[in-house]
């Protein structure tokens, strides 16, 4: 196939991408939310809503409880609701004419593409969820006070979780950095560097998330830790996904824009309790 007919071919390809002023069909956005989930270790622990507007209500349960004494009457849950909005997110891909030929040889190059794309975008809002949840994390805090994660400093994460969050204890889960959970299994043994195995305290494992922050505080070597329920935590996307392309012709390029709107909520957020100043 010579260079003019992959650049017809890549024609081709994008019209099923900029079609309808780039928004994405129903049915292409939900496959495109579900690249994304795919490509995200943190979407996939988390509640994902997929929004048919910018803005939509979530319900939590405030207060009330499944469990109780012979003696007590049974009480409705007091459902309550807290409001997910998105804000606007971009990312983009830049394919040079090599890559773009690699990519026009597959039988469906529109795939191979969105794919590609969902792995750039799915990093990218990996890092702005993280950081938003961080930021919303306000209630239940535990000062490491530039110390290194230990059993010490979970056991107190514990400690600080309202105990009607520890009723499903099973649930939680320490989310942390790459970099403390690599730290952490140095102190407790050989085996957990060895060998691919979860760290657990008190039944509840440590979970690193790759894109967690580990830039933190004034010297910028410091993380956080999350002790919560993931599912507590919803990311919104609303369907309404574009696509644009733009080629620049002096340098060989063709530049994919993916605009979406997402946005990250706790449905409860005293149910999270939150480590700071975690030295690395």
């Amino acid at each position: 196939m010579n260079y003019r007919a992959i650049l017809e071919k890549a024609d081709l390809a994008f019209a099923d991408l900029t079609a309808n002023g780039g928004i994405l069909k129903p049915m292409q956005a939900q496959w495109f939310i579900r690249l994304l989930i795919e490509q995200s270790v943190f979407m996939q622990l988390a509640t994902i809503v997929s929004m048919r507007s910018p803005k939509q209500k979530i319900s939590k349960i405030k207060s009330g409880s499944y469990i109780r004494r012979p003696d007590q009457k049974a009480t409705t849950p007091d459902l309550l609701q807290v409001e997910l909005k998105t804000e606007l997110f971009k990312a983009e891909l830049c394919l040079s004419d090599e890559e773009l030929w690699n990519i026009i040889k597959h039988d469906k190059p529109y795939r191979a593409i969105m794919k590609m794309m969902a792995k750039v975008v799915s990093r990218d809002m990996e890092e702005m969820l993280v950081n938003g949840v961080l930021k919303q994390a306000t209630s239940n805090v535990v000062d490491a006070a530039g110390s290194p994660i230990s059993a010490d400093l979970l056991r107190d994460l514990m400690e600080k979780m309202p105990i009607k969050h520890l009723h499903y204890r099973h649930m939680l889960r320490y989310l942390t950095s790459v970099g403390a959970d690599f730290n952490y299994r140095k102190t407790i043994g050989d085996k957990f560097l060895r060998d691919d195995v979860p760290v657990f305290y008190w039944g509840v494992p440590l979970q690193p998330i790759p894109l967690f922050p580990e830039n933190l505080g004034a010297s910028n070597n410091q993380t956080a830790i999350l002790l919560c329920n993931p599912r507590n935590i919803h990311v919104g996307i609303w369907r309404q996904i574009r696509i644009e392309t733009s080629r620049d012709i002096s340098k060989g390029t063709l530049k994919i824009v993916a605009t979406l709107y997402v946005g990250v909520k706790f449905a409860e957020e005293s149910g999270v309790a939150k480590a700071i100043n975690i030295q690395l």
